[in-house]
């Protein structure tokens, strides 16, 4: 009797095992799937990202289609910023991106050598009638 118990609870272990094994190679599978799809979708967005900022550069680079490309493309950000912000208007919108932009440079002087560095917020401090929002850092 002790016998047949322990064959029986050993095919049935055996069984168990080998389906969670097929279990685990499926799911295997389908995350690596995933993980190729979402590669993909970045790829694709980050090589959109570029083109795009390809496509600005060159346009800044023709002088009158420039400034066309220029009002072009910060009306499309606007709106954009718009369907985020629905309460906002230009002078907000105006403020925001110039926050940021002030941001960035402040960033590229940090790096400059310290002898010629300038303040660590200079750029924030002389933006007219908005809000210099704290440094992240």
């Amino acid at each position: 009797m002790l016998c047949v118990t322990l064959v029986t609870t050993t095919a049935s272990l055996a069984i168990w095992t080998v389906s969670l094994t097929s279990q685990v190679a499926t799911m295997t599978a389908g995350a690596a799937a995933t993980l190729i799809q979402h590669r993909k979708v970045i790829a694709a967005a980050v090589a959109r990202t570029k083109a795009k900022a390809r496509l600005r550069r060159t346009m800044a680079a023709v002088p009158l289609a420039g400034i066309a490309a220029v009002g072009y493309f910060e009306h499309r950000d606007f709106q954009v910023w718009k369907e985020e912000n629905p309460d906002g208007d230009w002078t907000d919108y105006g403020c925001e991106v110039g926050t940021i932009s002030a941001q960035v440079i402040d960033e590229v002087l940090q790096e400059l050598p310290e002898e010629v560095r300038p303040g660590r917020d200079l750029v924030l401090s002389q933006l007219p009638g908005c809000q210099a929002s704290p440094s992240p850092e």
